[in-house]
């Protein structure tokens, strides 16, 4: 799958999210599917269509008289990029900062804590 080097928009995001879930689909497709969701135009869903594809975050193949898309961007390499992003812009590249805010300005419930903790024991294990 094709890593980007160009971020993907948050509105362009929307557009991904329908070619997740069921892909290859038609432009025609993706309008309906996005707009069950938003107010957005046509126009506007198919012009994050053109840039997505100018990105090569979503690929086009010929079907007839019309276009299939497809991501190239899996959903996990756009979570990779958006978290690496969110830590680099504002913590520094530091995970332990991001935790530290969340600990500190959001209820973490038990089970997420129980997460992490397991998480954290497994890192350590793989250290060792």
């Amino acid at each position: 799958m094709a890593n980007p080097k160009t971020p993907i928009s948050e509105a362009e995001s929307r557009v991904m999210e329908a070619l997740w879930r069921k892909a290859p689909q038609s432009s025609e497709d993706i309008v309906a599917t996005v707009q069950q969701d938003s107010d957005w135009h046509e126009k506007t869903i198919r012009t994050l269509l053109g840039r997505l594809l100018g990105k090569g975050a979503v690929s086009a193949e010929k079907d007839g008289r019309r276009y299939l898309y497809s991501p190239m961007l899996t959903r996990e390499q756009w979570q990779s990029q958006e978290s690496r992003s969110l830590l680099d812009r504002v913590f520094g590249g530091r995970l332990s900062p991001l935790l530290a805010h969340f600990s500190e300005h959001e209820k973490l419930a038990a089970k997420d804590i129980a997460e992490l903790r397991k998480l954290l024991d497994a890192i350590e294990k793989k250290e060792r």
